[in-house]
């Protein structure tokens, strides 16, 4: 539902037009939709192979559904009323839907971090590669979670001091770290997973898997490379 809301969006942007960029833009239903769809796929594919408790799993993933649809419906809805979703505090509605999403990031940060944490604490089951692919994606989460708080404080700092256009527009040099630390949790175990169907060695597997996950953290260190020199 949520991958679906965002390539119905993207139809909208085709058809209604306006910026890519900027706070109002069809841009944000679109990226958002697709974003937490693939999250929340790839969440409950990669639990499977932690050392969790099938009851505390399942509690984990339906509360963090929910809270995708919260954070994804909160995103729309302003979109179709044309005004900024995040770091909006222009009226009492516009704020109570950002500090929604704003709570709503704030349990995200809880639930991925607790699912994190079990990655580290016993090694995950799964084929040649595996554990390796989910340590690196959950801890390359982390980055992209801690990135988007980062955004998220520095925005409201600004609006609290009454600089609400300069807050809308102060993410942007965390943005790309943001977007190149989401998915290697969907991307990495993927790859693991490709390659267990191979009849390549395991050492050969686990060499391809480390190249891959040095390539993603270089990736990383050069967004946040620019992230510092711009901010």
């Amino acid at each position: 539902m949520l991958t679906f809301s965002g390539l119905a969006h993207l139809v909208v942007l085709a058809v209604d037009g306006g910026p890519w960029d900027g706070p109002v833009s069809w841009r944000k239903p679109v990226t958002f939709g697709l974003s937490f769809g693939l999250t929340l796929i790839a969440l409950t594919w990669v639990t499977s192979y932690l050392r969790v408790g099938t009851r505390l799993r399942t509690v984990l993933l339906v509360v963090f559904a929910a809270d995708c649809v919260v954070e994804v419906g909160g995103i729309t809805l302003q979109a179709w009323r044309r005004v900024p979703s995040h770091l909006n505090m222009e009226t009492g509605f516009d704020t109570a839907v950002s500090m929604t999403l704003a709570v709503g990031g704030g349990v995200l940060v809880v639930l991925l971090t607790v699912f994190a944490v079990a990655s580290f604490r016993h090694r995950p089951a799964g084929p040649t590669g595996m554990p390796l692919a989910l340590r690196s994606g959950f801890a390359i989460l982390l980055v992209a979670l801690l990135s988007g708080a980062a955004m998220i404080a520095r925005g409201v700092v600004l609006t609290r001091t009454g600089h609400q256009e300069a807050a809308y527009h102060s993410p942007a040099p965390l943005k790309p770290l943001h977007g190149v630390s989401l998915h290697a949790v969907l991307v990495l175990p993927a790859l693991a997973h490709l390659l267990s169907r191979t009849a390549w060695s395991d050492r050969t597997r686990l060499r391809i898997m480390h190249a891959a996950v040095g390539c993603w953290t270089a990736t990383v260190l050069g967004a946040a490379a620019w992230a510092v020199l711009t901010w």
